[in-house]
């Protein structure tokens, strides 16, 4: 059902008057070689593409692009393709997280300023997701997101290996002598096979389910694997329902309700989700003007179970295996208890229309709910005097022997300084230490980059050692595992109780109790605090210096503070003259 006419279509602004400026437009696309039966009386789709040369996870988006837009012109509307940052995890430093708000500044900036009536959206490396769909949000134009897919199943000797997850594994394999250097270089060219982001369960498998459980993307899209010729047809798919949703004028707003953000956290618990969907899924879910908070999440993860059996949380399977199984569609049948199924999605019908034919065609991939891999959900928000504001843990990808744990701190202030002793076999610390990590959150890092998962020392790992309990301000990698506690908030850099800890203090987490605490008087860190000198500045210009003056923290989802929904009004409409 059509909403809007021709004249109503944005893009006829540009091109419909008949006056000077419309004459320039004109004649400058027709400089491209378009005449006006290509555009005239059409939807313009503006197809945000974050390919790049040095980007692995997208590289089939330089083709996959032209399948956007056959669909496009199939259904009448008029592709214009728009490169935006490409953010490539592997190779952007210190971190990618620093420039998920230039993203979505630039995904908002873009589509505000261009004459397009709606919105393709191609991603799927971590931040490409949460980057984009916070900018097409707060643009409000009608946009769908197309996700890159996950590569396929990696192998090594005739072992399955998972990105991330195995590299970690078999890195303290080699440190402690199990493994030989040959290994370890056919492990390198054996554990990424393909174009396509991370088929663990990392944060890019994690975000485009996520973009799918808000209804963000087709029905299953976020499961097929990127070499899968389900992923073209799916991008066509794609192009054709834009131009649909213009005519519809369903716009973000009108998808992202606050039932979809519920959808989309009970999705990731029992998906065996990311640390980072914390902060991804808050900073979206404020752009929406929902007050998404830590504790909602934590809450969810009381009672929805892990299902997903795909690493790291699961031991065995990957997501071409999760596609095989049914996919994203058959898990939410699955917790379809636990989900508003009424809340729209972009192809035009609810969630529940979308999965009701939905199966499990393998339950040892999907479990079934009476028998989960994990009881609760995937993540814990742990809340004391070590992190007033809360941080994270992922209990279904640690020992079970840690979940309750006490031990006295070693504390690093950087990752240098950290790196320089872990391998060293003078090291003095032992399994029941609690390594600590500072100044490495939003503003010290800066960016907050991903070293949560800091090395078990050498010497531990050479007597068997696979985990341990360690706490840092900063991230961790969606495919790494372990008794990682991270984010906490408020960070080291900005004053935080972890800036505090000196060596041999005794810390206490229960993970069942949600509590994480300093044991430390009051006073006696009063004192502290008191002495503790002012960080230097780590940016003195550029975009650097204006990320430090507006990154909100993480249980606020480190989105700039003057980019949510609710600080003011929008720039609106551009003028036309």
């Amino acid at each position: 059902m059509n909403n809007k006419k021709l004249e109503d279509l944005r893009s006829a602004r540009w091109f419909a008057p008949d006056n000077l400026r419309g004459f320039g437009h004109r004649s400058r696309i027709m400089q491209m070689g378009y005449a006006p039966a290509d555009w005239a009386g059409k939807p313009v789709i503006a197809i945000l593409n974050t390919w790049s040369d040095i980007n692995p996870c997208h590289a089939h988006f330089k083709t996959r692009v032209d399948d956007v837009k056959r669909g496009i012109l199939q259904a009448g509307g008029f592709p214009v393709e728009l490169p935006t940052l490409s953010l490539s995890e592997n190779f952007v430093k210190p971190t990618t997280m620093l420039y998920r708000n230039m993203l979505a500044m630039e995904a908002e900036e873009l589509i505000r300023s261009h004459p397009v009536d709606g919105v393709v959206l191609m991603g799927g490396c971590d931040k490409t997701t949460p980057g984009l769909l916070m900018g097409a949000t707060s643009a409000g134009l009608p946009s769908i997101y197309v996700p890159a897919g996950p590569m396929l199943r990696g192998n090594w000797k005739g072992k399955i290996l998972g990105s991330g997850s195995d590299a970690w594994k078999y890195w303290d394999e080699r440190r402690a002598g199990n493994i030989s250097d040959k290994d370890w270089q056919d492990i390198e060219g054996g554990i990424a096979r393909s174009h396509g982001h991370c088929m663990t369960m990392g944060t890019a498998s994690t975000m485009t389910a996520i973009a799918e459980a808000i209804g963000m993307t087709l029905p299953g899209a976020s499961s097929i694997p990127a070499a899968d010729v389900n992923h073209i047809r799916m991008c066509a798919e794609a192009g054709r329902r834009a131009v649909e949703m213009v005519w519809e004028d369903l716009t973000p707003a009108k998808v992202q309700s606050r039932g979809a953000f519920d959808n989309a956290i009970a999705v990731a618990m029992a998906m065996g989700c990311s640390t980072n969907a914390v902060i991804h899924l808050i900073a979206m879910a404020r752009r929406a003007g929902h007050a998404l908070t830590l504790d909602d999440l934590d809450a969810v993860s009381r009672y929805v179970p892990v299902i997903a059996n795909v690493r790291p949380s699961g031991s065995q399977y990957l997501m071409e295996d999760f596609f095989y199984a049914g996919g994203l569609p058959a898990l939410m049948r699955i917790i379809s208890k636990f989900l508003s199924l009424e809340e729209i999605t972009v192809n035009g019908c609810t969630i529940g229309q979308n999965i009701a034919e939905a199966e499990v065609y393998n339950d040892d991939v999907i479990r079934p709910l009476n028998n989960p891999i994990y009881a609760e959900g995937a993540l814990a928000v742990l809340k004391g005097n070590l992190a007033t504001d809360g941080c994270v843990i992922k209990p279904c990808a640690m020992e079970a022997r840690l979940l309750k744990h006490t031990g006295p701190a070693i504390v690093f202030d950087d990752y240098p300084a950290l790196k320089e002793v872990i391998d060293s076999d003078d090291f003095d610390v032992t399994a029941d230490h609690v390594l600590i990590l500072r100044n490495a959150g939003p503003q010290g890092g800066p960016g907050m980059p991903e070293w949560g998962m800091l090395p078990i020392p050498a010497k531990l790992v050479k007597q068997g050692v696979r985990d341990m309990v360690r706490i840092s301000d900063s991230r961790m990698s969606g495919t790494s595992y372990g008794a990682c506690i991270l984010h906490a908030a408020p960070e080291s850099y900005v004053g935080g109780t972890l800036a505090l800890v000196r060596n041999g203090d005794l810390i206490r987490v229960d993970v069942d109790k949600r509590s994480i605490e300093l044991l430390v008087s009051a006073a006696e860190l009063a004192t502290r605090r008191e002495a503790m000198p002012q960080p230097e500045p780590r940016f003195g210009r550029g975009y650097g210096w204006m990320f430090a003056q507006h990154i909100l923290q993480a249980d606020k989802g480190c989105d700039f503070d003057f980019l949510e929904s609710g600080f003011g009004e929008t720039a609106g409409e551009p003028a036309i003259f």
